[in-house]
């Protein structure tokens, strides 16, 4: 991210990378990413929050020397991952008298990680807050908003949280701030999805103790800033609630059409019973366009043929990456067919025991789609409707 200033004594000198497109092998990043790192000049000491990617070492320190950066009395660590940390030993080496600024825990991080003396580490808790001047940064530590270390810290002169990887977005773009929150809604959904769906209870944990802050900007770790702070807290507010939509997930994979045959009925099925549907077919998938998806779909049905013995290759990916990430998916249940036998049932069954799903009865057949399977994927549509119109959680 190009040197920009948000306020007069706060800028931006982290870096924008236009053109990964996968994070830690596995997160695809379709529209690149940014580094953000933040520079805070109080009128008595400085601090610098978060570093770079270390693949783009040389542009971020090309930004601080841009800035004229020739002093750094605290560097702020709010996660020991590379893309936070990874240019931190340089940062101390160019600035011998900083002192790192982050939780024991990720202090422990950081000497396992990138070999940081303990002896360089100022370690915080939730609470404490160091003093700049004309201006106080102050520590939240929230574990298991992704990593158990990690923390955010916030501004209280500007109003300003420093939000770590919480409130993201997946993207690089030249806005410092959001221009379009209908783009930003649909890319930091993705985010959410990828990467804090999972730690969703500790979310609505740190969502109830910012409510009772003044927070004007919030300034993450990826993506643009967002201003009003309330536009992307609004959206976690609804995202990590046990509200579900009325729509139907089904993750699909077919081998020889039958279970294809099987996903359209179901589907037309569903429509005619007012009850929404996504088909996605999990061949070579976007794993961030399906997790994007499970964010608040009511019911997930996966579709899958027999492989051997059990589900296709494909769909173990998806119902392992579905388990990984937890969805507060409400219903679940498996169709699909076999030749002559098999436990794939059962063992998709067994792969998703960390959705809190209530499995609805399987339609699974032996060939391709007769006058009985229809029946009983008739069955199927009307149970999946006939909950969706009885749960209150369920947004009709």
């Amino acid at each position: 991210m190009a040197v920009r200033q948000i306020s007069e004594q706060i800028y931006t000198v982290g870096v924008i990378d236009w053109n990964r497109r996968i994070f830690d092998e596995l997160v695809p990043l379709p529209e690149g990413t940014s580094y953000n790192s933040y520079y805070v000049k109080g009128s008595e000491k400085t601090a610098l929050i978060d570093t770079s990617d270390p693949s783009k070492q040389e542009e971020f320190i090309g930004n601080l020397i841009r800035l004229g950066i020739n002093r750094l009395d605290y560097i702020v660590i709010n996660h020991a991952e590379q893309d936070h940390a990874g240019c931190l030993p340089m940062l101390l080496e160019l600035f011998p008298g900083a002192k790192v600024c982050c939780s024991q825990k990720c202090q422990e991080l950081l000497a396992l990680l990138l070999d940081v003396p303990a002896g360089r580490c100022q370690v915080v808790n939730s609470g404490d807050s160091i003093n700049l001047g004309d201006r106080t940064l102050s520590f939240i530590s929230a574990p298991w908003v992704h990593w158990p270390e990690t923390m955010m810290t916030y501004c209280p002169e500007e109003e300003i949280l420093f939000s770590c990887d919480l409130f993201g977005s997946h993207y690089a773009t030249s806005d410092l701030f959001v221009q379009d929150m209908a783009r930003e809604e649909i890319l930091a959904k993705r985010y959410y999805g990828e990467i804090m769906m999972p730690f969703r209870s500790s979310i609505v944990k740190y969502m109830s103790q910012l409510k009772e802050m003044k927070i004007s900007i919030i300034a993450p770790s990826h993506g643009p800033l967002v201003k009003p702070a309330s536009l992307i807290l609004d959206l976690y507010e609804e995202w990590t609630s046990d509200r579900v939509k009325n729509l139907v997930l089904i993750p699909y994979v077919s081998m020889h059409g039958s279970t294809s045959q099987m996903m359209n009925f179901l589907t037309e099925l569903l429509l005619e019973r007012g009850v929404g549907v996504k088909p996605f077919k999990v061949t070579n998938p976007d794993t961030g366009a399906l997790a994007m998806e499970l964010v608040d779909a009511a019911t997930v049905v996966f579709a899958t043929p027999t492989v051997l013995f059990g589900p296709h290759p494909d769909m173990v990916s998806v119902a392992y990456l579905a388990n990984l990430i937890k969805p507060k998916t409400r219903y679940a249940s498996i169709i699909g067919s076999y030749g002559w036998g098999g436990k794939t049932v059962d063992t998709l069954t067994s792969m998703i025991s960390h959705i809190k799903a209530e499995l609805l009865s399987p339609v699974y057949i032996q060939g391709a789609p007769n006058e009985k399977a229809q029946v009983e994927l008739q069955a199927l549509a009307n149970s999946i409707a006939e909950k969706h119109s009885q749960d209150t959680l369920v947004i009709k």
